[in-house]
C-alpha cells in the first residue's frame, strides 16, 4: 500500500517532467516560459483563472507572472529529478540524497489536509518560487514510491533509442520499458537478431 503522500498525478507529474527533456533524440520541451507554463498548466492542480498572466494573476504565491529565471529553475529540478529515475536502480542511497537535498531546497513541508469527511497529507513549499512547488510535488512523490514499492519502480527505458523515465506500478514490477511500444520494438528487434543469416 502507498503512504498518504503518494498520489498518482503527482508521480506522473515527476515522469513528465523529467520527460520534457529526451537526450538521445536531442529534443527539449522545456526551452521557453511559454513552455513551462503549459507544463503548469498541464499538470498543476490551479484552475485556468489561476494561472500566471491571467486577469486573477497575483504577483505573490506560486502562479506568480513566470520569468526566464523560473525557467532556470525549473530545468535544475529537471535534471534533479532525471537523475533520480536513472540512479535509482543502482544507486538507491545516491537518489535518496537528491530527493532529500531537493525537498530541502525547496523548503518542502508536509502539511494534513480535510475536505469533508477526508483526511490526506501534501507536501507542500512555503516560497513563491514555481520550482519549489514543483520540486515539492515530484520529489516527495517519487520518496513515497521508493519508500513503499522500493527504488527499483524508478527506470528509464531500455530501449536504446528511447531513454524515456517510467515508475512501474505493476502487481510484479518487471516493467523494462517506458511504453508498450518500446517494448514492442524491443521485441521485434531481438527476434529479428535471432533470425538473421550469420
Amino acid at each position: 500500500m502507498l503512504d498518504a503522500c503518494y498520489t498518482a498525478s503527482a508521480v506522473q507529474t515527476a515522469v513528465d517532467l523529467a520527460n520534457t527533456l529526451r537526450p538521445i533524440k536531442g529534443e527539449d520541451a522545456l526551452e521557453t516560459v511559454a513552455q513551462l507554463r503549459d507544463f503548469l498548466d498541464d499538470h498543476c492542480p490551479a484552475g485556468p483563472a489561476e494561472l500566471p498572466g491571467s486577469a486573477a494573476d497575483q504577483e505573490t504565491g506560486p502562479r506568480r507572472r513566470l520569468t526566464r529565471a523560473d525557467l532556470a529553475e525549473v530545468r535544475t529540478l529537471r535534471e534533479t529529478v532525471r537523475a533520480v529515475f536513472e540512479q535509482a536502480n543502482t544507486d538507491a542511497v545516491g537518489a535518496a540524497a537528491l530527493i532529500n537535498g531537493g525537498l530541502r531546497d525547496s523548503r518542502a513541508t508536509p502539511v494534513l489536509c480535510h475536505d469533508h469527511e477526508r483526511w490526506w497529507t501534501e507536501v507542500t513549499s512555503d516560497t513563491d518560487r514555481c520550482s519549489a512547488h514543483l520540486a515539492a510535488t515530484t520529489l516527495s512523490a517519487l520518496a513515497s514510491v521508493i519508500a513503499t514499492l522500493g527504488p527499483a519502480r524508478l527506470g528509464v527505458c531500455a530501449g536504446p533509442n528511447c531513454r524515456a523515465t517510467y515508475v512501474d506500478l505493476s502487481r510484479n514490477g518487471s516493467k523494462q520499458y517506458c511504453t508498450r511500444t518500446c517494448a514492442h520494438r524491443a521485441s521485434v528487434a531481438a527476434y529479428r537478431s535471432r533470425h538473421s543469416p550469420r
